[in-house]
């Protein structure tokens, strides 16, 4: 099945529901309506059970995500009181990706500048194609990254990779990227969607509530700035051992047969 906006595919194919950044005239970049469309059908996705794994990508060949819109930014980000109303909006996309209890990966098929490596860094996986390239070009514009997408940068590659990239903002081919950590597979552009789609399915086998907690808890441990959610990580961790699916995979285990998940 197949719903659509004009900027923003969404195909669901078996578990795997598969959302295509669809603005290739604009090299997918970023306006304010698919910041906000991305937030919310993300969200929307977290409440469906019918939907274990979510991945990301942009349509043709070109671009994943050439970054922010700049053609908007005279009208919705013209000073530093726009710019802080964008960075909000910014914000509660990559919170959504993030906190969704849902797998999310990134298939980054071309170009991945700018917001398009902040939305990349907001997934759970990221996979590249081997032609794709990475940069976040904020100096040859005179702006600054918000400090939310910077935090989520240095994570995943060091504070040393980050200020490479901030710093100079150059543009690093795939292997590079995931040299320092910023993808983590990296397929010849042929073999890009196969290889998404085999690691979306072995994923969707997974428990839902195990993938849910594991998710949760990973983003407890990197988040700083706030204490621990740990009644949180309590209540889903005893939703695991409560579950039908955990009776269910020590069965399986026993008959050494794959499990049959229901995420109940």
């Amino acid at each position: 099945m197949t719903e659509a906006t004009d900027i923003l595919l969404v195909e669901r194919q078996d578990e795997i529901a598969w959302l295509t950044i669809n603005r290739p005239q604009a090299h997918n970049a970023l306006n304010a309506q698919l910041w906000r469309e991305l937030a919310e059908t993300v969200t929307a996705l977290g409440s469906d059970p019918a939907v274990r794994v979510v991945v990301i990508r942009g349509a043709g060949e070109r671009a994943f995500i050439s970054g922010a819109d700049i053609s908007e930014f005279d009208e919705i980000r013209n000073d530093a009181e726009a710019a802080r109303g964008y960075d909000e909006l910014s914000e509660a996309t990559w919170s959504a990706l993030e906190s969704v209890g849902k797998p999310v990966l990134a298939m980054v098929n071309g170009l991945c500048y700018g917001g398009g490596v902040s939305i990349a860094a907001s997934c759970d996986i990221r996979f590249a194609a081997r032609s794709a390239r990475f940069a976040i070009p904020a100096l040859r514009l005179g702006l600054a990254y918000p400090l939310a997408a910077i935090e989520r940068l240095v994570r995943l590659v060091g504070t040393a990779a980050a200020s490479d990239l901030l710093l100079s903002g150059r543009a690093v081919g795939a292997d590079e990227a995931r040299a320092i950590g910023l993808v983590q597979h990296v397929a010849d552009d042929a073999e890009l969607e196969n290889a998404v789609r085999a690691a979306a399915e072995q994923i969707a086998t997974g428990a839902p509530l195990t993938l849910a907690a594991h998710k949760l808890a990973i983003r407890e441990v990197v988040e700083s700035g706030r204490p621990r959610d740990l009644e949180a990580l309590d209540a889903a961790l005893r939703r695991c051992f409560g579950s039908e699916d955990y009776r269910e995979g020590v069965r399986a285990f026993a008959e050494k047969r794959a499990p049959r998940f229901t995420g109940k």
